[in-house]
């Protein structure tokens, strides 16, 4: 992992990100670009003098109160650190990040979510969302009552897909930084055809491509997953959730985005680590 991009609306709720993204560059000496989308409002003017000397205070009015913003949340911990500063005027907030993220090839994409929930504010269709569902790279969901701690242990949820393998696989590269734990789990309703055989065939795969011993498996049938899976990440003292996020098939879409929404998890207060399969 080379480079981080970490982008923030200057909120509290994006603190935990930044400190969270800040380890991160750490642990793998990366660099870490900080970044803020602003968008001016769209007048018949738009292409005249006085809006692109607006454009212009603007972008460096964002880019003093971003350094500051991350002067004032990392203290001390920051001198020394490889940071840029990226200031970027876009209409759409995922669009000027996620063409930041193409242009710098960037590995690991960091947000902040609002709330205390960080699955709750992914399944409601927050810009967290868009990013998990665009980016080609990996997307880290930090909620804002998240207290930094390195990752103990991490849960991955699988519907054993080939492409968790990979998933894993990069996975793997954040746990052998943290010496983390790595629990792979499936949760699926008791009706789901031949599941301890599926786990066995993922486990005996698994182990040819992923070089990693610390690695457990859980496979669990419930009426309720979305109580298992809380119930499982807390038995688990999990400090970090993973998923792999494909267009037809995900542990998100196939689990827990149906009618039942209301009953999704919803006192997880760790990071989201998601995986697109086209980043992959």
């Amino acid at each position: 992992m080379k480079t981080i991009l970490y982008a923030t609306d200057y909120s509290q709720n994006s603190v935990a990100a930044l400190r969270l993204a800040h380890l991160m560059t750490k642990k793998f000496n990366a660099k870490l670009i900080a970044m803020h989308v602003f968008d001016i409002p769209i007048t018949l003017s738009t292409v005249s003098i006085s809006h692109l000397k607006k454009e212009k205070r603007l972008l460096e009015e964002n880019h003093s109160k971003l350094k500051k913003f991350c002067t004032e949340h990392l203290g001390d911990t920051w001198e020394g650190s490889n940071i840029n500063f990226v200031v970027e005027e876009n209409a759409s907030i995922i669009d000027g990040i996620l063409e930041k993220a193409i242009k710098f090839d960037v590995d690991l994409l960091v947000v902040g979510t609002k709330g205390a929930s960080a699955v709750k504010e992914f399944l409601l269709g927050s810009a967290t969302t868009g990013l998990i569902k665009k980016a080609s790279c990996a997307v880290m969901a930090v909620p804002a009552m998240y207290i930094l701690e390195n990752f103990k242990t991490v849960v991955y949820a699988t519907d054993f897909e080939q492409a968790d393998i990979f998933a894993i696989n990069r996975l793997v590269e954040i746990a052998e930084k943290f010496n983390s734990k790595i629990h792979i789990v499936h949760i699926s309703t008791s009706g789901e055809y031949a599941g301890d055989q599926q786990m066995e065939w993922f486990k005996e795969m698994l182990k040819q491509k992923v070089k990693y011993k610390k690695i457990a498996f859980d496979l669990i049938f419930a009426n309720d997953i979305y109580e298992e899976l809380n119930g499982y990440l807390d038995k688990s003292e999990a400090t970090l959730f993973a998923m792999l996020e494909r267009k037809d098939s995900s542990f998100v879409q196939k689990y827990l985005q149906k009618d039942m929404v209301k009953k999704m998890v919803s006192g997880i207060s760790i990071p989201l680590i998601s995986f697109n399969i086209g980043g992959l």
